[in-house]
């Protein structure tokens, strides 16, 4: 045969590569370089078992250069194993192998220590089919590095039959319009990153009840059926270029009525509609002919040669090679079988392995392979996924997302046979949820249940896509019983499917279907049902006619934060090891014992990690549950919200002077200083007053050893302050001289004025205050005044080890000690938190005052309180809130953006958060232990250089 007229028969197919006249030349130079017996053997692609012991896989190099095999297909074993037996058959056969996989969610289908991405059907719910195609873009990037040219995916079937055996999962849908779309997504994502697909399994296997692997199903749909609905998605992935097409083992009578005859040994069918009719020029390839639906009735070698003049190219795993070469080889000299015909199947197979490069073949690199194909970019994919694949199917009375947490007892039921341990873990982060035992007597009375909220999580093993996704008889029976008496959120961490079995959906008042019990998909669940993440899925099957296909309501964030990763939020990898560097060398220069370090962007935290040690002896690891001494962090985390509620409320306006919050100042050199001025500090107050050093001359006149109504303020372990010292206090600070010159100078007396007035004002204590109207409604279980009444002391971390005042280490009390002095509370310190709760905080700001579902203030007064009132007279402060440098030294990076706002603290603490970037950024550490006077961290800018570590990160990834 010519070129031209083999062309002719191979014209604009998906196996040309960008130089054609390159690729013919090599393709013509090889070809005719082989004998019949070589050219016979590439239609072979036998599979390759690397788990095998070296032996047998020498046994199998041999037998694939004995026989001139001209591919392999690579079942279970480990990536190392693989690589290094593919170096070894590239290299040492005339004609480079084709390498193919069956890895339709990745390797993982196939091969310990590498990554499953979620199945086709989870991938169906998905909308946006730009994230399928970033799937068979990773997908296909793993299978590249392994030295992997052609994956046998995407899954083209239509699975309208939930009994199905073997499709089920690995579908896309029951909707032809749905595996159209995310097969064609999937096969570019792959197409992209270099790898061959195949569309499978021809001509469709989406509507039995029977594996082909163990007998021949049929399919009973009339021709004009399965053209209008099996073979759309092959006809749309032949258009857009599909590299293969995978021909399955079926019995269709109505696309040819020879009874009981495979689909992949039919002229008719492989040749007359898909290569004919479909004008399909790639490769055509059969499923498994050891697969029961091809072998039965069929010896092994006829079989082969039957395939063969059906029309397919790669004989796919064949019972018997050498006796199938040698019976296509009689059928050649016999004049059954044209030479022609062998020409246009191996000429196929050759500009195949052009395409893939294998002309010019280079070894697999095997030095940090697991690694690479393990990389956290597959959770940030796979993440990004999952959260768009997730499927709210009932919400009775929008009780979805969860945002009244501080009223509710939320209970959570695990059942299935698989753990739900890190979706149980999740949920607590953002409520109380208690687990729920004992199911045998909840059966039998569900009213016992003290409850406002049962959550019940669904959990079957996320193994593969084949394990058993059904209820039990028993469990449901629960679900009907605890829904009949209680207020039901079921989540399905299994196929939907298994919903088909529910005795009812009525009392059921939230289905969220999931599809997967992984890890991540467990957070992301537990992000869904408490809002900190979107829900906007949809079903790709129906689930009876209650919930069709399509069915899914949307549900947006609530403003929670949730967990995400950097990779989906605009940040160059690099980072993360940036700032771990800085904070070990941190630790390494005794800076501080240890700290929590959290980033967030876009309502989702991308960094959370704990460095070191509570202190230097080292007995105590940094936990995220530890909560820090605030020190001034308690300005915009308490005292600031509540002004903020004031002065929406008419209590206050920045204009108000003192004189007017607290008539007693009437008479006094603060009379006329305004809310505005003070908390600018621009109204020429002193810094600090050091009250406590009046009282060490004396300090019997000041301080029993035992509490008493005379003594009932509680500075140390027995060390009782006067009670009537706050009055003390509060005259020193009125009495207090203005400094002669008005300019910028940082204060904390305007605190103790708002503490007092917003007590007055409120009738209630500031602690209190936070608790009842932020914090407890908000869900910071972790945001608390006076530690040691909510903590165990192991959860707190100490600060100063206080030589000069109290005489010991400071340790879940405040180190500040004016508001020790006050009793623990203060408008400017006393606050302890982790960095989760005081990021979660900071992210209400972003949000404009809305947080979990709910208003705390308006967004024009959180712009009133983030303004820069002095900048001109080189006043950097908003209301309360610092602010980016004006010039070169400041409190930031100096590469932030001046809507940017945020507050430090004198332990070592540091939050702040960008409204252009919706960046928050928190920093907790005891540097003051064991010595206030211990200032490197300050002096080396370690805060602010993470900063910049952040948004140099963000630059280069943009």
């Amino acid at each position: 045969m010519t070129f031209f007229s083999f062309n002719c028969v191979f014209s604009q197919s998906s196996l040309f590569s960008e130089d054609i006249n390159k690729q013919r030349k090599w393709v013509e130079s090889v070809y005719s370089n082989l004998s019949l017996d070589e050219k016979i053997g590439q239609l072979f692609m036998i599979d390759v078992f690397t788990n095998k012991s070296d032996s047998e896989l020498e046994s199998i190099k041999r037998f694939i250069k004995t026989n001139h095999i001209g591919g392999v297909i690579f079942s279970k074993g480990t990536p190392y194993r693989q690589a290094k037996f593919t170096n070894d058959i590239q290299t040492e056969n005339k004609v480079p192998l084709l390498v193919g996989m069956d890895a339709e969610w990745g390797l993982a289908m196939r091969l310990d220590s590498t990554y499953a991405f979620p199945w086709n059907m989870t991938l169906g719910a998905i909308q946006d089919t730009s994230i399928v195609k970033k799937v068979g873009y990773q997908i296909g990037k793993h299978n590249k590095r392994l030295g992997v040219h052609i994956n046998f995916a995407p899954v083209a079937d239509i699975n309208t039959n939930p009994e199905n055996p073997i499709i089920g999962n690995r579908s896309f849908g029951e909707s032809k319009d749905i595996v159209i779309s995310h097969s064609v997504a999937l096969m570019k994502g792959m197409h992209e990153a270099g790898i061959l697909t195949s569309a499978k399994h021809f001509p469709g296997h989406g509507d039995t009840q029977q594996d082909s692997h163990k007998t021949l199903p049929t399919i009973n749909f009339s021709a004009d059926r399965i053209r209008d609905v099996e073979l759309e998605p092959f006809k749309a992935l032949i258009k857009e270029g599909v590299s293969s097409v995978m021909v399955a083992h079926l019995n269709v009578p109505s696309l040819d009525n020879r009874p009981n005859y495979p689909s992949s040994l039919s002229p008719k069918i492989v040749s007359e509609i898909l290569i004919e009719e479909l004008n399909f020029k790639g490769l055509v390839i059969t499923d498994a002919l050891n697969m029961k639906g091809a072998s039965d009735n069929n010896s092994p070698g006829e079989v082969d040669l039957r395939a063969f003049m059906a029309g397919s190219d790669i004989l796919l795993i064949s019972e018997n090679v050498p006796k199938a070469i040698q019976i296509i080889k009689n059928a050649i000299s016999k004049g059954d079988l044209s030479k022609d015909r062998l020409e246009r199947s191996v000429k196929k197979i050759l500009y195949a392995k052009y395409k893939v490069g294998l002309n010019e073949f280079e070894p697999i690199e095997t030095s940090n392979l697991t690694a690479e194909l393990n990389s956290e970019e597959n959770d940030a994919l796979y993440q990004h996924a999952i959260e768009n694949a997730s499927t709210l199917i009932k919400n009775d009375l929008g009780i979805l997302p969860i945002n009244d947490i501080e009223y509710q007892k939320i209970g959570y039921l695990e059942l299935g046979d698989d753990s739900g341990d890190k979706f149980f873990k999740a949920m607590n982060t953002y409520a109380d949820v208690k687990k729920i035992e004992n199911k045998d007597s909840i059966l039998d009375d569900p009213g016992q249940l003290d409850f406002d909220h049962v959550i019940i999580g669904f959990h079957k093993s996320n193994a593969n896509p084949w394990t058993d996704y059904k209820f039990t008889p028993f469990e449901l029976n629960l679900i009907n019983s605890i829904s009949k008496e209680n207020k039901v959120t079921l989540v399905n961490f299994s196929r939907p499917y298994s919903l088909l079995d529910l005795q009812s959906f009525i009392n059921i008042d939230v289905i969220l279907q999931i599809y997967q019990n992984s890890d991540i998909a467990q957070f992301v669940a537990a992000q869904q049902i408490f809002g900190a993440s979107s829900i906007n899925g949809k079903l790709p099957v129906s689930i009876s006619s209650a919930f069709p296909v399509g069915t899914g309501y949307k549900l947006k964030s609530n403003g929670r934060l949730g967990v995400g990763y950097s990779q989906n939020l605009g940040f160059d990898s690099s980072f993360e090891a940036k700032i771990d560097s800085l904070a070990n060398y941190a630790l390494e220069e005794e800076m501080t014992p240890g700290m929590q370090i959290l980033i967030a962007r876009k309502g989702k935290i991308i960094y959370d990690k704990n460095f070191g040690f509570h202190t230097y002896d080292k007995k105590i690891n940094v936990e995220s549950s530890n909560v820090y001494d605030l020190a001034s962090l308690t300005k915009i985390l308490t005292t600031l919200p509540i002004l903020m509620t004031l002065q929406e409320s008419g209590k206050l306006s920045l204009d108000s002077k003192l004189h007017e919050l607290l008539p007693e100042l009437a008479s006094t050199n603060k009379a006329n200083i305004t809310v505005l001025d003070m908390l600018s500090h621009y109204a020429r107050l002193e810094p600090w007053i050091p009250f406590y050093k009046k009282t060490l001359e004396n300090k019997n006149d000041y301080y029993e050893t035992e509490q008493s109504k005379d003594f009932s303020i509680k500075v140390a372990n027995n060390m009782y302050l006067r009670t009537d010292y706050k009055d003390s206090i509060y005259a020193e600070i009125v009495e207090s001289d203005l400094r002669d010159t008005l300019e910028y100078k940082y204060s904390d007396l305007p605190y103790y004025f708002l503490k007092k007035f917003i007590e007055k004002e409120t009738n209630s204590s500031l602690n209190s205050l936070a608790e009842t109207f932020f914090y407890k409604p908000m869900g910071l279980q972790r945001l608390k005044f006076f530690p040691l009444q909510h903590f165990a002391k192991e959860e707190i971390v100490p600060t100063e080890f206080d030589t000069e005042w109290r005489n010991e280490l400071v340790h879940g009390t405040v180190h500040d000690q004016g508001a020790a002095m006050l009793g623990g509370v203060g408008g400017h310190a006393g606050l302890f938190g982790n960095a989760r709760d005081v990021a979660s905080f900071m992210q209400l700001y972003l949000n404009g005052g809305d947080f979990g579902g709910k208003t705390y203030f308006k967004p024009a007064t959180m712009t009133r309180f983030n303004t820069c009132y002095y900048c001109e007279q080189n006043v950097r402060r908003g209301v309360g809130f610092d602010k980016p440098q004006l010039e070169d030294i400041g409190p930031t990076c100096g590469c932030i953006s001046m809507s940017s706002f945020g507050h430090s603290g004198f332990t070592g603490t540091y939050a702040w958060a960008d409204p252009e970037e919706e960046i928050i950024y928190v920093f907790l550490s005891n540097r003051i232990h064991p010595d206030a006077s211990n200032a490197k961290l300050i002096k080396e800018d370690i805060r602010t250089k993470i900063q910049g570590f952040i948004y140099e990160s963000l630059q280069l990834k943009n």
